[in-house]
């Protein structure tokens, strides 16, 4: 089994791109052949701090490592490093009807958010991510929900091309995690979470002590007292709920047992210490890195590639199948 997916270095990484994405990853790579990619082009669809990008692709690598993914049994790479991603992206373009792209829901809410910077490559940000998938191989994409639409579109562009030209491509599926693929603002529990809005609506990777007591102390609960997942009635708690879960392996139902008649505010002190606590080697890994930059560097330099020999080969597939050598 062959594994792809990755993340963009925009802003900060947060818990919900750790719970939706990453903490599946660790155990994925004791099975499968895993390619796990830093997409610095995906980033820049949307404004950006030229100044801080590579700072941006190193955090996310320290996430990676902190996270569990071994460099020696997975290929941790930046996909700006093995062109082919872009060569198969217009090529896959060429096949990938408009009205396809203008329905992603992502499209449409990154096209509402930033209306100054419509461009593009936001639009075809979808071909993009499944040139990244596809020249791999890829059976299984582990994603955030969010994410789903598009390893469908994925899949019916791969589907399209095997008809056209020739049977190139695997067609990928999707695995979401069953709890934690939805984790909610703190300040706005009815929204995910998101690396673009306000700092005290999330919990950062990288957080201190103090920043993760003080966003779980002020996060919006619910009426009334009882610990209990209703996320229709108490969207609030049922949150902090579905974190707790995520972070201690305890199910919701044991937690709401656990805390049966004790109060919201010490349900947040102990959510906080198991933040605190499951954190604390993202903080040290990033130092760790931020000593040692050359280590870091030659991981991904190693990864790229080992990525790039891999991504040549299908590439020189597609373009053999659509007549181009």
């Amino acid at each position: 089994m062959k594994v792809f997916s990755g993340i963009q270095p925009t802003n900060e990484l947060h818990i919900g791109n750790y719970l939706g994405a990453i903490k599946q990853w660790v155990d994925l790579q004791n099975q499968a052949e895993c390619v796990f990619c830093i997409v610095d082009w995906h980033a820049i669809t949307v404004p950006y701090d030229t100044k801080v990008l590579q700072t941006k692709i190193h955090e996310v690598a320290a996430v990676y490592l902190a996270s569990g993914i071994d460099p020696q049994k997975s290929i941790i790479f930046v996909q700006s490093q093995v062109k082919e991603h872009a060569e198969l992206a217009w090529l896959l373009n060429t096949i990938t009807p408009l009205g396809d792209l203008q329905r992603m829901t992502q499209f449409k809410d990154k096209s509402a958010k930033f209306l100054q910077n419509i461009n593009a490559g936001l639009l075809n940000y979808p071909v993009l991510m499944a040139a990244d998938v596809l020249l791999y191989q890829t059976d299984v994409v582990p994603v955030g929900e969010d994410q789903k639409q598009h390893v469908e579109l994925t899949r019916e562009i791969a589907r399209r091309f095997n008809s056209k030209f020739s049977e190139v491509f695997k067609l990928p599926k999707a695995q979401i995690p069953k709890i934690g693929a939805r984790i909610m603002s703190l300040t706005e529990p009815t929204k995910k979470m998101s690396k673009t809005d306000k700092a005290e609506s999330r919990i950062g990777l990288f957080d201190s002590p103090e920043q993760i007591k003080e966003k779980i102390g002020s996060a919006t609960t619910d009426s009334g007292k009882e610990i209990r997942y209703n996320p229709k009635e108490k969207p609030g708690i049922s949150n902090l709920l579905t974190i707790y879960s995520s972070f201690s392996n305890q199910s919701i139902k044991d937690l709401e047992k656990e805390f049966t008649d004790q109060s919201y505010q010490l349900f947040k002190q102990k959510l906080a210490d198991l933040l605190i606590e499951t954190l604390e080697p993202f903080r040290a890994q990033k130092a760790k890195l931020e000593s040692n930059p050359s280590q870091l560097n030659e991981i991904l330099t190693d990864g790229a590639n080992h990525a790039r020999a891999i991504a040549q080969d299908t590439i020189q597939k597609a373009r053999s199948a659509m007549g181009l050598n």
